[in-house]
């Protein structure tokens, strides 16, 4: 009997109880089941006990429940390795992943080092002021073009993202490589999008209309209300910003039609008012999507938020989360970002094996024409991956995508949310720890109460107005 003994293995199921309700992850596969009466019966009373046998699991609910469909709920259970055999547990991970080939479907050019604006945390180690800003010429954007188009073969459509430093400060290129790329893919039968984010200082009528012209996404960088957004975002000479952002801002937000804009916070040290934040950018000044993005590592970490900070922030962020829980039941999407993607993953079944789409989908170009990881590896140390004249470095890009993607010896190979998170941004460990490829423990706590959080609010959108994800998530889809 001792063989047939199980376990319940919490590596590879979790339980969230939210508002009445109990939803059970599925790790593995990141699947989403509401249990009724039976099924949380039979779960307590197995996640109780170190081992047991199944007439355990029986006994304990036989005075409720039909013992056939006890037996029937444990089978599946077993099925899906929540109940493993005592001896013979395992946390059900991804296959090792070996990249060796890069259908890209994003470039990042890094159009200029140069920047207008002086933000006191920015993490761009070439960044420059504008006077001294390197500028991407035509020649290596359009060689750019070129790699794209010939890693995305197999793809039906492409995008191009304009980074810099400020990237309206090299808006000449820019134009080139719309023109030039949009009659590359006109050859092949693709598409092709184009996107950037800008601190805003330099738009005009007749760069929103060049814009919308060729529908790009547009996100812009702002902190918040002026008193929150002048105490980091500052021109080259000190001054506060916020006056000629919202100015342009509204710009942009009355003139441009082609696509939703999205705002872009960054929370740092003394930054935690996340709902006055909010209220600011989405409900007075209209911006569609406000995105936060907290500061854990810097170069600096007087900018890092604290322990006590972040976890300010969390909770921040679960009050706007239950807004946003608010007009989803009533058919709207309260423009929290973060939370509206979380939605998105739970809602897709999202199985992560690497973090991001870095270096599988996304590489950077800088402006010498060197692949980096991403956008925010442009002037590290870090090693390239390749150049637009060689071509992608295969042998280097495969061997640390595999080494990322390894959880053995890590926590991450039974966290609950290792599908979700899979192990955390490159450049946060590499800003922290000095290694890309260091697991971002830090937070993982909070994370781990974020999702959780999110598989709650999931629960409830689903009971009350499933229509809103059918709704909401495919616009944004489109959008994207």
């Amino acid at each position: 009997m001792q063989a047939h003994r199980m376990i319940f293995n919490s590596a590879n199921a979790h339980v969230v109880r939210f508002g009445g309700r109990a939803m059970l992850l599925h790790v593995p596969t990141t699947a989403l089941f509401e249990l009724d009466e039976l099924g949380q019966t039979v779960i307590s009373r197995a996640a109780a006990e170190s081992e047991f046998d199944a007439e355990y699991l029986h006994g304990g609910a036989a005075s409720r429940f039909a013992r056939r469909d006890v037996a029937e709920f444990v089978a599946r259970l077993s099925d899906l390795e929540v109940l493993q055999v005592r001896g013979q547990e395992r946390a059900i991970n991804p296959a090792r992943v070996k990249v060796d080939s890069y259908p890209l479907s994003t470039l990042v050019l890094n159009v200029n080092t140069g920047c207008n604006l002086s933000c006191t945390y920015c993490y761009k180690e070439d960044l420059q002021t504008p006077a001294r800003g390197e500028r991407m010429n035509f020649s290596v954007a359009s060689r750019s073009v070129d790699l794209l188009l010939q890693q995305a073969e197999a793809r039906d459509s492409i995008s191009i993202v304009f980074f810099g430093g400020e990237p309206l400060t090299n808006m000449p290129l820019i134009r080139q490589v719309v023109e030039y790329a949009e009659r590359r893919v006109a050859e092949t039968g693709k598409r092709v999008e184009f996107s950037l984010t800008t601190n805003a200082t330099l738009l005009t009528p007749e760069l929103v209309d060049f814009f919308d012209a060729h529908r790009f996404g547009i996100s812009i960088s702002m902190d918040g209300p002026k008193v929150i957004h002048d105490r980091n975002r500052r021109s080259v000479g000190g001054k506060g910003t916020y006056d000629v952002v919202v100015k342009k801002a509204r710009l942009l937000l009355e003139r441009y039609r082609s696509k939703p804009i999205g705002a872009r916070v960054t929370l740092t040290a003394g930054t935690t008012e996340v709902e006055a934040i909010h209220a600011h950018l989405r409900d007075e000044l209209g911006f569609h999507e406000v995105g936060y993005a907290p500061v854990t590592s810097s170069n600096s970490a007087a900018f890092a938020l604290s322990a006590d900070e972040l976890t300010a922030v969390h909770a921040a962020f679960e009050r706007l989360g239950r807004q946003y829980l608010d007009h989803a039941i009533q058919g709207r999407n309260n423009g929290f970002s973060n939370m509206h993607q979380l939605m998105t993953d739970l809602h897709e079944g999202r199985r992560k094996s690497l973090p991001c789409g870095a270096g599988v989908g996304l590489l950077a170009v800088d402006r010498s024409g060197g692949l980096n990881l991403c956008h925010r590896f442009t002037g590290s140390e870090l090693p390239l991956f390749g150049n637009v004249d060689s071509g992608i470095d295969a042998q280097r890009l495969g061997e640390f995508l595999g080494r990322a993607a390894d959880r053995t010896g890590t926590h991450c190979a039974t966290c609950r949310i290792r599908n979700l998170c899979a192990g955390g941004c490159y450049h946060e460990a590499y800003a922290r720890f000095g290694d890309p490829l260091h697991r971002t423990y830090h937070y993982c706590d909070l994370l781990r109460r974020w999702v959780d959080f999110g598989i709650g609010i999931y629960s409830e959108i689903m009971s009350s107005n499933p229509s809103f994800f059918s709704k909401h998530i495919e616009t944004r889809r489109t959008h994207a």
